[in-house]
């Protein structure tokens, strides 16, 4: 008897629906096809132990399993119950007339219970865009894959419960759960909050419009200044999540198996790898690829602490990433490619001792010294980062005051309703939301200067020696510093504010 049960492969954050083929004949053997991977093989053994462990079994036929389509490599363990449900299907131990409408998936314990599975929300989203009407998954998956809306999802603990629910005997309860419900009463929880920060006045400016204008952000400064303090509390002021955003992250976390009991990651993400991270960890891929830290960082933060420690191969691997807020992994007969649209925030210390390089300072480097430093970070990357910022430590007497500084909540409202200007100002551009992703034509029609201010840039770039790559990155940071004036025009104040954050680009900054 022949009996076809469908499962699910993901391929980047994307699912293709996979065909299982179960037949069973006269004769003896277990033959699995259709480009399996070594768990998938084995899933003979898990299956005939946890059939024999609820009171079935496994016929003692010759059983043959066709996984379509065939050019599709098949990984991982979570093809077992949609094998065994074949299985049992083809040998008539369930009812097997309604099992064509299902998405059945699930890796099982020799007990006959059911371990989670990656790709859930995938397979979920894949699931509902080909009509199938429900979707079977094990009980740790199932809030994840409930919010997609128009589909029946399922969470069972044991594959006796789907053999039951077929047989008729006793059937699952669907799962259901409103996105909009878990979204809205989560999204405005704040795990760090920047009234905690004492001081610091000038840098919770720059952090502002960082996230007003989504402009990547490099911190400078000794050990203890804070820098890692600020940075964690970035996505507390950057505008709350879409649903569709959120989807969207999601899905991503979803892949790898990283989605929190919510079933939704309703808060921005923030990624912050050791500098000791590989390439392939950062940007993604490996043998079977997954996504990297970039991509887990999408429509969040990619906190690099200790910029110059990180290998310079991993950094340039970023490049385009940051340019293309995308990543491509090419390998000889597929390519996958997942979206990395994040702000980049990195810090370093000013010198290789970790201090400022001043006269008065007993840490105080030579010259060579200072240009090794310098050049693990390349132009082209820095050429990347909007803003830069040097950070000094507290003095006791803000650190010792009691007061709170001004809170994330109301930072926040002054970001969003400078993303609300530039969303109408780019609603007729395609992928550009902010000013960071503005190029060269859009920074000339709305960067537009008086003759004072065009004087004034141009005397700063002579006087402090700027780079001519800093002039387009000084115009995009004035507009967002002129969207939250409210002002139409960027005035000469935004320009002066915008090239105090070029740090980097002046000759001799470090003393």
């Amino acid at each position: 008897m022949l009996v076809k049960v469908h499962g699910s492969a993901v391929f980047g954050v994307e699912a293709i629906t996979i065909t299982v083929e179960v037949n069973i004949d006269k004769g003896i053997g277990y033959h699995l096809v259709g480009l399996p991977d070594n768990a998938v093989r084995e899933s003979s053994y898990r299956i005939s132990a946890a059939l024999a462990n609820v009171n079935y079994k496994l016929p003692g036929k010759k059983i043959i399993i066709n996984m379509a389509p065939a050019d599709i490599r098949k990984e991982g363990a979570a093809y077992d119950l949609t094998i065994a449900m074949g299985i049992l299907g083809a040998s008539g131990q369930i009812k097997s007339e309604k099992i064509d409408e299902y998405v059945i998936m699930g890796e099982l314990s020799l007990d006959g219970n059911l371990q989670p599975i990656k790709g859930a929300l995938p397979i979920a989203i894949k699931a509902k865009e080909e009509g199938f009407k429900y979707l079977i998954l094990p009980k740790d998956n199932v809030k994840e894959a409930a919010i997609v809306d128009g589909l029946t999802v399922f969470g069972v603990e044991n594959i006796k419960e789907v053999i039951h629910h077929f047989n008729e005997d006793a059937f699952l309860t669907e799962t259901k759960i409103d996105a909009f419900d878990v979204f809205n009463s989560n999204n405005n929880e704040l795990d760090f909050d920047f009234a905690d920060v004492k001081g610091q006045e000038s840098i919770k400016r720059c952090m502002e419009i960082a996230a007003a204008g989504g402009h990547n952000i490099i911190l400078i400064g000794p050990p203890g200044a804070g820098k890692t303090m600020l940075a964690k509390r970035l996505p507390s002021i950057l505008p709350p999540m879409t649903l569709e955003e959120a989807l969207e992250t999601t899905k991503i976390h979803s892949v790898i198996g990283k989605v929190k009991d919510s079933g939704v990651l309703y808060q921005r993400p923030f990624r912050s790898p050791h500098h000791t991270t590989s390439d392939v960890a950062l940007v993604g891929g490996g043998q079977y690829p997954q996504p990297g830290e970039i991509s887990l960082a999408h429509n969040g933060v990619l906190f690099l602490d200790e910029l110059p420690e990180f290998k310079r191969s991993v950094l340039e691997v970023m490049r385009q990433p940051l340019e293309d807020r995308e990543v491509t992994i090419s390998r000889a007969k597929f390519t996958i490619t997942y979206p990395s649209s994040f702000m980049l925030v990195a810090s370093m210390n000013p010198s290789p001792s970790g201090f400022f390089n001043d006269e008065n300072n007993q840490f105080l480097s030579s010259p060579a010294e200072m240009q090794r430093y310098m050049s693990k970070i390349s132009g082209p990357l820095l050429d990347r980062i909007d803003i830069h910022i040097e950070v000094t430590p507290v003095p006791f007497e803000k650190l010792s005051e009691e007061s709170k500084g001004e809170s994330s909540i109301t930072i926040r409202e002054r970001v969003i309703k400078a993303r609300l200007i530039q969303s109408a100002r780019f609603k007729e551009f395609e992928n550009i939301h902010y000013n960071a992703q503005m190029t060269v034509k859009q920074i000339r029609e709305f960067c537009k200067l008086s003759e004072e201010s065009k004087s004034l840039l141009k005397n700063a770039m002579e006087k402090l020696n700027l780079s001519a790559r800093a002039y387009d990155r000084i115009l995009k940071v004035s507009r967002t510093i002129a969207d939250l004036d409210n002002s139409i025009q960027v005035n000469t104040s935004h320009i002066a504010e915008a090239i105090q954050y070029r740090s980097l680009d002046r000759e001799g900054w470090l003393g």
